[in-house]
């Protein structure tokens, strides 16, 4: 069995959708008439600003340009956790246009409790949907439009310094056996007393390392990282200061736990 799912952020991009694990059967350009598109759930890492949403809008000609993907019923599961379903975003039916005419598709819309005006994204965010909205070949005017939305500004990331207090040693092994610790290029964090918002990401992040997770999801990614890359800490430039930016806020929302060694 098989469903449609509509994306509209970053899971426009094939190359994005498959690292939360979903293969498509195939896709298509698709509109969504009546519904504009928003930045306004909070991600859960403040850094990375506002993600997308869509809103209901009876603006003249308002639509939201995606993608319409044919799914495996077994997609519905790792979609929903990288959604934080029921939590972060609901899980709605929507009525699509596509090039082979009306779909109903599935599509996640964001809740109250995550949902906070004034948020913008991050180039990270915003480059991966001007790359899935080109290469699906979306409307050009929509496309640009996306490339000149105004984006958080921050600045460069310091290198990341672990706290002073050695804290434990893990391995993976042993890492596993904390479902409410996690871990980041070599380092362990406790997120037992993290804002409850993060309580949804315990079993997605809890007793593993995310390091390769968020690899997967810079905006450069070919998606052929792989462990050995994290193993041996092989991270490029822009790899390491986007770690380090994460590191920083995995500091800030969780308590530090101690080294994590790979071998």
């Amino acid at each position: 069995m098989s469903f449609w799912y509509f994306g509209y952020g970053s899971n426009m991009d094939t190359t994005s959708l498959r690292a939360k694990g979903v293969e498509p059967r195939r896709s298509e350009p698709a509109v969504l008439w009546g519904w504009q598109l928003a930045f306004n759930v909070q991600h859960f890492f403040l850094h990375e600003g506002g993600v997308g949403n869509i809103v209901p809008s009876d603006g003249p000609g308002a639509c939201v340009r995606g993608v319409v993907h044919l799914c495996d019923d077994e997609a519905l599961a790792p979609l929903d956790l990288a959604e934080a379903y029921p939590d972060g975003y609901d899980r709605i039916g929507v009525r699509v246009q596509a090039d082979s005419g009306e779909i109903e598709a599935v599509a996640y819309v964001g809740t109250q409790a995550f949902v906070a005006q004034g948020c913008l994204p991050s180039q990270r965010y915003l480059n991966i949907l001007v790359q899935g909205a080109t290469r699906a070949g979306l409307d050009a005017a929509y496309v640009q439009a996306l490339r000149g939305h105004p984006v958080l500004q921050k600045p460069p990331p310091p290198p990341f310094v672990p706290p002073q207090e050695a804290g434990s040693v893990f391995t993976l092994a042993t890492l596993a056996q904390h479902p409410q610790h996690t871990g980041l290029a070599g380092w362990v964090f406790d997120m037992s007393q993290a804002r409850w918002q993060h309580r949804l990401l315990w079993p997605h992040f809890g007793g593993k390392d995310m390091t390769l997770f968020h690899l997967k999801r810079m905006d450069n990614s070919d998606g052929n990282e792989c462990d050995a890359d994290v193993r041996l800490a092989r991270y490029s430039p822009a790899q390491r200061r986007y770690l380090d930016e994460f590191l920083q806020s995995y500091l800030v929302e969780y308590r530090w736990a101690g080294r994590l060694v790979y071998a």
